[in-house]
């Protein structure tokens, strides 16, 4: 029988107590592999680069180099690595500032060991995870930027908004946090197929990545 793979995790955290229940939590859980650590940012990036591993748990507030920007240096040097902030702060600054860096989830440091867990896996499978507890911050903070927008369902000039119905549907089920293999179990299509939609979503909606197109796409109500 062939041993599971697991999936390689990466720690970036300055206060060592934590960082260190952190792994432990984790290789408890037995499905991921701690390939390394990192205590501030500097180190974080070199390290990452060298080893990239499929998940970064990432820390906003670091020595050196805040969490956000080495999450930013990261997506330019090693874009297919996810990041899921693990932070005690819930302010909309950060929290899109994070997302806006490039980060796949966002998660608050009272995170249960088990929702933690399902962050990973999930984001791991390329799907968008937030924090139940700032889920509603998140909402109502788009809610206010699209009603302050002088047309909620006007693109910004220049823009490629022109949808078709198939890739409206893939687009709300990856707003839902759904990955490639959900969307296509709900929508009776291959993973190819799906893979496709994405590709044509993220050039329409001119973003790097599925976390962009979310809340792209629930800021300008296209769901």
């Amino acid at each position: 029988m062939s041993e599971t793979i697991k999936t390689r995790v990466f720690l970036v955290e300055d206060y060592d107590l934590l960082r260190d229940g952190l792994r432990i939590a984790l290789e408890r859980d037995g499905s991921f592999d701690i390939i390394g650590e990192a205590s501030d940012g500097l180190t974080a990036v070199h390290k990452i680069e060298s080893t990239l591993p499929d998940v970064v748990i990432m820390d906003i507030g670091l020595p050196q180099m805040d969490g956000i920007s080495v999450t930013r240096e990261l997506k330019k040097r090693c874009p297919d690595v996810k990041v899921i902030m693990l932070t005690s702060h819930d302010n909309d600054r950060e929290i899109f500032g994070a997302f806006a860096a490039g980060a796949a989830g966002y998660c608050l440091k009272d995170v249960a060991a088990k929702k933690l867990s399902l962050a990973i896996k999930s984001v791991a499978g390329g799907a968008v995870w937030i924090d139940p507890q700032i889920a509603g911050t998140v909402l109502n903070c788009l809610a206010t930027r699209g009603q302050e927008q002088s047309s909620a369902t006007t693109a910004p000039e220049g823009e490629k908004l022109d949808l078709s119905p198939r890739e409206t549907e893939v687009l709300r089920l990856l707003t839902e946090g759904l990955g490639n293999k959900e969307i296509a179990d709900r929508l009776v299509i291959s993973v190819s197929t799906v893979r496709t939609h994405v590709d044509h979503i993220l050039e329409k909606l001119s973003v790097s990545g599925r976390t962009q197109a979310a809340v792209k796409a629930l800021r300008l109500r296209l769901i």
